[in-house]
């Protein structure tokens, strides 16, 4: 597996990961009905890549045989100054449980602690019981995603 930084030609790509994360993932969590809607080419044409202001999301990409399977965009956090935030982690569902959104965990921390945060917050959907590798804290949250309301909670480890 080759983690390295998004280029704005892998926009599809992530996209396409994104969406099918979000179809398998979160059926369930959010409506049938909005999840069968999402299309990668209509989410593609939101990703920076190209950007290289560290103020700004910053996104890793996953290879494995010359196929991107996953991603991780970190970024200071929105909402707590000082934190850096995990503000993305998806791996393509058909990739899932090889050790691949551990390893962009580990780089994502690495990428944070090299910025000088010393926590990371994560904003998790309700119901999502993935990062169980996070301590839950505070109040869930309404928000605004992808153009659909969804509930979330905020999860925070303290970074090396």
């Amino acid at each position: 597996m080759v983690l390295r930084p998004a280029r704005p030609a892998d926009a599809l790509a992530v996209a396409g990961i994104h969406v099918r994360a979000w179809q398998t993932g979160y059926r369930g969590l959010v409506p049938d009905g909005y999840l069968d809607g999402l299309r990668a080419e209509d989410r593609a044409r939101r990703y920076t890549f190209e950007l290289t202001d560290l103020d700004r999301p910053q996104t890793l990409v996953a290879e494995l045989d010359g196929a991107i399977v996953g991603f991780a965009t970190t970024a200071p956090a929105q909402d707590e100054p000082g934190a850096g935030e995990l503000a993305a982690l998806h791996v393509d569902p058909a990739a899932w449980r090889r050790g691949i959104g551990s390893a962009l965990i580990a780089a994502a921390r690495t990428r944070l602690v090299e910025r000088g945060f010393a926590s990371a917050v994560l904003w998790l959907l309700a119901g999502n019981r993935r990062a169980e590798a996070f301590v839950a804290e505070g109040e869930p949250r309404g928000a605004e995603v992808w153009g659909t309301h969804v509930e979330e909670i905020r999860f925070r480890r303290a970074l090396p």
